[in-house]
């Protein structure tokens, strides 16, 4: 694969530089609008890796901008309905972000994330086979890996920096964390999201494992979704046709990648391991084949 045309990090000398999170620059515009730039940076088990998948940036932005207006009637996001135009002076480095950047309304995110499960894979199969339950929540015996659940589970968590490791908390946690009413419009919202994502995927072929949300407040205390949604980077997303029980599925998003380096003596700490060319070819293809199946018609 060509990496020449990745972007690794952004750089825009006209606008204050606000941080760079495990995949996007963020940039203050003023009082109000934040520009944010999703790169091709990869990232898995909260470690940045040193290899891009060029295009991914790309692909998050128009994914995340599709589901933003599909859920639109349940609850309003970011976007600003600003050009980049308008806010980069520079027409040539404009033309070269505009596939990725966008403007947004400035917020103030929820110290959480918001993650719903419908399937059991991942930190939620690891607690259950510990402990019978998963961030608290009991669970009946004998649910196989990957198995579905009985009822979707709303299991949220903290929010780490880049390099740390999310930390799966109860409900009693975040009301702790944000207030109980605000936590349960969260808890409501995120369900109410995955419940109509779900079966729009089902209907293109694709089960959505499990996705999480962040949301964030304006200055008067309404609740708005941010950052990105049900893209291949926060969500599992598994072909129907080759779902089965008992293995780690095949996949459309990051799972390939955790599952390669699963194979790998790495501890899960940074600096992350470069990645063989053949692994971000096969992960850029899966990006685009899963946005081509979710925008697309159904089956």
């Amino acid at each position: 694969m060509n990496t020449i045309d990745a972007l690794f990090e952004s750089d825009i000398p006209s606008l204050t530089m606000l941080g760079r999170g495990k995949v996007r620059d963020i940039y203050a515009i003023d009082d109000d609008r934040l520009l944010i730039v999703t790169t091709d940076r990869l990232s898995a088990y909260d470690v940045v890796l040193p290899d891009p998948v060029p295009g991914k940036g790309e692909i998050l932005t128009e994914i995340s901008n599709f589901w933003f207006a599909m859920m639109a009637s349940l609850v309003p996001n970011h976007l600003s309905g600003q050009s980049i135009d308008s806010v980069i002076d520079d027409p040539a480095l404009a033309d070269v972000l505009r596939s990725r950047a966008i403007v947004v309304k400035r917020l103030q995110p929820l110290p959480i994330e918001a993650v719903v499960r419908g399937y059991l894979i991942g930190s939620g199969w690891r607690d259950y086979q510990r402990t019978g339950s998963t961030c608290g929540i009991d669970l009946p015996p004998g649910i196989p890996q990957a198995g579905e659940l009985p009822e979707t589970l709303f299991t949220p968590a903290t929010k780490a920096d880049a390099g740390d490791h999310d930390e799966n908390i109860s409900f009693e946690k975040t009301c702790d964390l944000i207030g109980t009413e605000l936590a349960k419009q969260v808890r409501e919202l995120s369900m109410a999201i995955y419940e109509r994502a779900s079966r729009h995927a089902r209907e293109r072929g694709v089960i959505i494992a499990d996705t999480k949300f962040e949301f964030g407040l304006d200055s008067d205390g309404r609740l708005f979704v941010i950052d990105e949604m049900l893209t291949p980077d926060s969500s599992r997303f598994w072909p129907l046709s080759g779902y089965r029980t008992g293995v780690s599925p095949p996949s459309f998003d990051k799972q390939f990648v955790r599952d390669y380096l699963d194979t790998l003596s790495w501890d899960k700490t940074a600096p992350g391991p470069a990645l063989p060319a053949a692994v971000l070819q096969q992960t850029a293809n899966k990006y685009r084949e899963v946005f081509a199946l979710m925008t697309g018609p159904g089956l």
